[in-house]
């Protein structure tokens, strides 16, 4: 397979170091450089990993990066981005593509410009929890697939995270936050979505802190804690998606999936595996179906590694354009809610081609 694939990552926050302890692993790539706006945190990464602790600018000129992995703060993933598609490199960027619709798609008109590949977070949808449940669907277990349901309903992020502001400030809210997981999970299993219907609320205008050095220090609300709405998918199936920080928990699965035959309780999207439940409607039969596709074992990184693998014989499924008809999707309903009214989704996306079953030995690699 050649010399490993060079990888840069830029922006080392806590989730960095799940996407390291995959890609320093895996024998097609090696993670050549690091940068971090803490210089402390990226020399200490760089000795963990034996990566170049590099700035930003060093980093996308260095030749040793082929690859650049965007894990900062979502108000700079665009410009970081783009930049390293003007530095010839190609980009995976941790969701969402960008903090707008309109830099998002910036960046993937960018990356087709430039020859260059762009991929973007969720890859957990790769997993065997959402693969086998859309093997399950294509298989025809459920019959045609009508509808599905998404749910999530937390308190909100106050309660753990010390530092909760952005969660509650423009480009924040549960939909921004947590949407891109289930969305993406819908489009793997019912296709692209064509039109959105949204409404939402707030509860409460200011928020407390329950931890840290903060706590008992309020935070304003100026964003929405409470989405809901009707996604319309190209062959007919309707989604009712809710997303909130406004309860204190739900016994609901997180994705079902209803059709004339039987219904399907999907895991959580924001995880790889779980089980998946089949409903026949024959019967009366319950079975938690074994794991039938998807990474086995995997955990974030998994989507970067599928890019570099991807050929002509099928697009890598993590890929910019999903990214971008996912945040499309999102806008879409949140603008929805403020102008009381359906809106048509402006992008659409090839649903991506099912992850066969893959153990961990062989999509690690040889040792």
């Amino acid at each position: 397979m050649g010399d490993p694939h060079g990888i840069g990552v830029i922006g080392l926050g806590a989730i960095s170091s799940h996407y390291l302890s995959l890609l320093t692993a895996h024998p097609l790539v090696r993670v050549a450089a690091v940068a971090d706006l803490d210089e402390a945190r990226a020399a200490a990464v760089a000795a963990e990993t034996g990566a170049a602790a590099l700035e930003v600018d060093a980093l996308l000129a260095d030749s040793r990066v082929d690859t650049v992995l965007n894990l900062t703060i979502p108000a700079a993933h665009a410009d970081i981005s783009l930049r390293a598609i003007a530095a010839g490199k190609a980009v995976y960027s941790e969701k969402p593509l960008a903090a707008s619709f309109d830099d998002a798609k910036r960046v993937v008109e960018a990356g087709a410009a430039g020859g260059v590949a762009v991929g973007g977070a969720p890859d957990t949808v790769l997993g065997t929890g959402t693969q086998t449940a859309r093997e399950a669907i294509d298989a025809g277990r459920i019959g045609a697939p009508a509808f599905a349901t998404a749910t999530m309903i937390v308190p909100g992020h106050e309660h753990w995270h010390p530092n909760p502001d952005f969660y509650y400030a423009e480009g924040g809210g549960p939909l921004l936050d947590m949407g891109p997981y289930y969305i993406s999970s819908l489009v793997h299993l019912l296709g692209p979505v064509v039109a959105v219907t949204g409404a939402s609320a707030r509860s409460r205008d200011v928020r407390t802190i329950g931890s840290g050095p903060r706590a008992g220090e309020q935070v304003s609300v100026t964003v929405d804690t409470h989405v809901t709405g009707i996604l319309e998918h190209a062959g007919g199936a309707l989604s009712t998606i809710l997303m909130s920080f406004d309860g204190a928990a739900t016994t609901t699965p997180p994705i079902e999936v209803h059709g004339a035959e039987g219904s399907l309780s999907v895991p959580d999207p924001n995880t790889f595996g779980g089980d998946v439940v089949l409903h026949r409607l024959a019967g009366g039969e319950r079975v938690t179906l074994p794991p039938s596709a998807g990474y086995a074992g995997s955990s974030r990184g998994i989507g970067l590694v599928d890019m570099l693998l991807a050929d002509q014989s099928r697009a890598a499924r993590a890929n910019g354009d999903l990214a971008l008809h996912v945040l499309d999707v999102m806008t879409g309903l949140i603008r929805s809610a403020g102008e009381g009214r359906r809106l048509d989704v402006s992008t659409s996306v090839k649903r991506p081609t099912l992850v066969p079953l893959t153990p961990r030995e062989a999509w690690l690699g040889p040792e």
